[in-house]
């Protein structure tokens, strides 16, 4: 799964919009890269995502095209935040 849609249905960030120029603009990796939107996301990576000062680690548990609201937590497991 593209990495911009697996922000948004894992409700990381709210927006895929929004996901996709957090993408842009270098502030997501990937295991310590720079990710683009279309990067795949796989089971078992960890994610960096940087909001301004604010720096938060999950790592993947599951990869779904569609999750409900209360079900979108069990996607990722919170590292640092």
């Amino acid at each position: 799964m593209r990495l911009d849609k697996y922000l948004k249905v894992s409700r990381l960030i709210k927006r895929r919009t929004i996901a996709n120029e957090a993408c842009d603009t270098g502030r997501v990796m990937i295991n310590d890269k720079v990710a683009k939107a279309s990067t795949d996301v796989k089971v078992g990576d960890i994610i960096t995502i940087t909001f301004g000062n604010k720096e938060v680690k999950v790592e993947v548990l599951d990869v779904a095209e569609t999750v409900k609201k209360d079900e979108a937590k069990e996607l990722f497991k919170y590292i640092s935040q």
